[in-house]
């Protein structure tokens, strides 16, 4: 009778799938008032011999209504996320990946080590799966443990190529088990995203109400952080890039799990951050959560209140059911703009307690008091910033605040993180960070020559620049390292950003304190102004990427390849020199934006097509009358600087209208002027001043000097935008636009030539 029972456990935990929203009801054994350990759980093998596990994949477009709207998106197998592929240690997985998309794809296996040619990085590994073609991946399971999968070619990721990928032991514990992929869902085309994040378009912020404008400054007391702010050249504080419609668990954003939970009942949860650029949060109403694993390591059981998963990490934790009802398991962005909610066992359901707003000018002030005029992130004395033992964030968590008012002050946020715990009005409450992951065994490197590297986390937000030591993936040659040596890499954070750091193949030691006992983990999420250790033994051959797995960071270049020497030749590759150019035009690709202002004094407007370094812009002014004319200048200029506040450029203007007779003009240096017939060509710079103020210097080949200083989208209100022009022509300029639609608003301006107008603004 105990076989048979043995048995019947092992064919529901094998074919367990949430893809097919289907799971075994398993009990588990009676709860522990004791906190979790791995020998509290009985483990049930696998006696099923280790065999070629084949799986067939099927991608296509798709429509789906995440967000309220019929919109686009790719589906595998009729399904979002992707169907969750599971194997045992020891089995062969052969894949077969049919195209029928119109553009090429790809998947890669993230955090599996197998031959380098099956890793899925188009133009680095393989070529792209091209429409109606179809691919196999075949390569050995060699460890264990909750990983996930999803395409590698361009933004496909964002529009639903995700899904889990469970490598069982031999031996796996009896427990419940559930794999969980969170993501998010925009109803903007991921390359409509990308090109927004490009030209500093504030619609997100707009859609997010975190604005920061000098209104809201004034009305929360914090008009000086505000003044300060840009006076160190600094646009608004935001955690996170992108304006998300909705918030997903397994394709839905309340997920019930089917299982029969009852009280004192544990589940593992097996949860994979499929996001393509959002953290989330997890609490859970039940009580606390154990971790038992991160990146498909093993980790000694830790009990927390939260956690925060980076972009790309995985953890598994433990629950328990502590009464005969449905708990929430929260999932919040970590913007707090919105939730998803997984919830567990069945009956009244019990809330977890909702994250509250972020205190945005909590953060703005402490990002002044971070960096310095050039741009640099500045530490501050006795703070350890590694492992995420201090969360600079912290100081805009409402729920840290004992007496509920705006009064956290960063000093006492990050007192309380530094031993990865914080105070709410409840009482104690403990985050996890990396110091607390310990690997259950010993993860010491063999013993071989040793290699240190140290790459700088540079970027800004201003033209959504990121970059690794100021240089995109292709401005730099690949990093050549040796199979046998070890390497150890000193990662800092030089940005206001959070950056999961991915290295693909490999898993690597996480410096944390915990000696010969550091945990194995392949992403690293590194907070601003950290200085993280990782270190790995070269054991592989072939090209592998390390990249910020924030999607549209890692598209804008910020990453490295390191690359095996002597290695043979990728029978994938049959170009490599080709190959390369493709893959490196991904970081320089050239966006476009336009604006066109419809006013009753006349039409003016600009268009950019701008890249990582480069700015092609074009400027026009139509009046109506001849006296008015027309101008055009167009500017063609490269950011040399790591800030890229300076930018040299040549320009052209043309420039005519018609004067009354014999009236001249003259600029202020008493050069004639030549506004009512110009034809000019120019070399100038531009340099970003405090305030944000573009100061731009011009001569062009006449030898006339032009001096002028410009600003445009001053936050007056959320959606009120002021702009400002003045130069050594005697011109000037002043106008306000009112935000309406996120390609449309209302203005209002007033300029020296044309005098006063109103009208329409379309903006692309």
């Amino acid at each position: 009778m105990k076989f048979i029972l043995v048995c019947c456990l092992s064919i529901l935990l094998s074919s367990f799938a949430f893809g097919q929203h289907q799971h075994s009801e398993v009990k588990a054994a009676a709860p522990k008032k004791a906190p979790l350990k791995a020998s509290d759980v009985e483990t049930l093998g696998n006696k099923k011999s280790p065999g070629v596990v084949r799986y067939d994949l099927y991608v296509a477009d798709t429509t789906v209504t995440f967000g309220g709207k019929p919109k686009r998106a790719i589906a595998v197998n009729g399904q979002i996320p992707m169907p969750t592929l599971t194997f045992t240690q020891g089995d062969t997985a052969e894949i077969h990946v049919h195209n029928r998309l119109k553009e090429p794809t790809s998947l890669h296996w993230h955090g599996l080590f197998l031959p380098n040619q099956y890793d899925g990085v188009p133009y680095l590994t393989q070529m792209p799966i091209e429409p109606n073609k179809t691919h196999v991946y075949r390569f050995p399971i060699i460890q264990s443990g909750t990983h996930w999968y999803h395409s590698h070619s361009g933004l496909q990721e964002q529009i639903g190529m995700y899904g889990a990928m469970i490598l069982n032991k031999r031996k796996e514990p009896v427990i419940p088990t559930i794999p969980v992929v969170l993501s998010e869902w925009t109803n903007m085309m991921p390359h409509e995203v990308d090109r927004r994040l490009h030209n500093a378009n504030d619609w997100f912020a707009i859609k997010k109400g975190t604005t920061q404008s000098y209104a809201e400054a004034i009305k929360g007391g914090h008009f000086k952080t505000k003044l300060t702010n840009e006076l160190k050249r600094m646009t608004a504080m935001d955690v996170s890039d992108v304006y998300y419609e909705a918030f997903l668990v397994n394709g839905k954003n309340q997920y019930q799990v089917a299982n029969k939970l009852k009280a004192g009942d544990k589940v593992r949860l097996r949860i994979a951050n499929g996001g393509a650029s959002t953290y989330f949060w997890l609490t859970y109403a039940g009580g606390k959560i154990t971790v038992v694993a991160n990146d498909g390591n093993d980790v000694t059981p830790v009990e927390v209140d939260r956690l925060i998963i980076a972009v790309s990490e995985t953890y598994d934790v433990i629950v328990s059911i502590p009464e005969n009802k449905s708990f929430e398991f929260l999932v919040t962005p970590e913007d707090r703009t919105k939730s998803a909610s997984l919830w567990l066992g069945s009956g009244q359901k019990v809330p977890a307690q909702k994250l509250p707003k972020l205190k945005y000018f909590e953060g703005m002030k402490m990002m002044n008091e971070m960096m310095d005029m050039n741009g640099n992130l500045v530490q501050m004395e006795g703070m350890k910033m590694q492992n995420q033992v201090m969360d600079m964030n912290a100081v805009m968590y409402a729920e840290l605040d004992d007496t509920g008012t705006d009064t956290v002050v960063a000093a006492d946020a990050h007192k309380a993180h530094n031993i990865g715990s914080s105070k709410s009005a409840k009482g104690p409450m403990t985050t996890l960070n990396y110091d607390m992951l310990r690997s259950p065994e010993k993860t010491i490197l063999p013993k071989a020559p040793t290699r240190e590297m140290e790459f700088q986390l540079t970027g800004n937000m201003n033209r959504y620049v990121w970059t690794l030591d100021n240089k995109t993936i292709s401005e730099e040659d690949k990093i050549l390292i040796k199979k046998g040596e070890n390497l150890r890499i000193i990662l800092y954070n030089n940005s206001m950003m959070r950056h999961p750091m991915h290295l693909h193949g490999h898993d690597f030691r996480v410096i944390n304190g915990q000696g010969d006992y550091a945990p194995l983990k392949n992403v690293l999420d590194v907070m601003p102004m950290e200085r993280d250790t990782i270190e790995f033994s070269a054991s592989e051959s072939g090209d592998w990427f390390f990249h910020c797995h924030i999607l549209y960071h890692m598209m804008s270049g910020m990453g490295k390849i390191f690359s095996y020497e002597n290695s043979p030749l990728n029978p994938e590759i049959p170009n490599p020199k080709l190959a390369q150019r493709k893959l490196f035009a991904d970081d320089r690709m050239f966006h476009f934006m336009a604006e066109n202002d419809f006013a009753s004094n006349g039409n003016d407007g600009m268009a950019m097509l701008a890249n990582t370094r480069w700015s092609i812009g074009a400027e026009w002014r139509l009046g109506y009358t001849k006296m008015h004319g027309f101008e055009t200048e167009i500017h063609i200029g490269r950011y040399i600087d790591r800030m890229q506040w300076l930018m040299p450029f040549v320009g052209f203007d043309w420039r005519y209208r018609k004067m009354e007779m014999g009236e001249q003009e003259s600029n202020i240096f008493g050069q004639k002027s030549t506004k009512d017939n110009r034809r000019l060509f120019s070399v100038g710079l531009a340099y970003t001043l405090p305030m944000l103020v573009v100061a731009q210097a011009e001569v062009y080949h006449d030898g006339n000097v032009r001096l002028q200083l410009m600003r445009e989208d001053i936050p007056i209100s959320k959606r009120l935008r002021a702009s400002f022009m003045v130069n050594s022509d005697k011109e000037f300029m002043g106008g306000l636009k009112f935000i309406t639609t996120k390609y449309m608003g209302i203005s209002a301006h007033y300029d020296s030539d044309m005098g006063f107008g109103a009208g329409l603004t379309l903006n692309y």
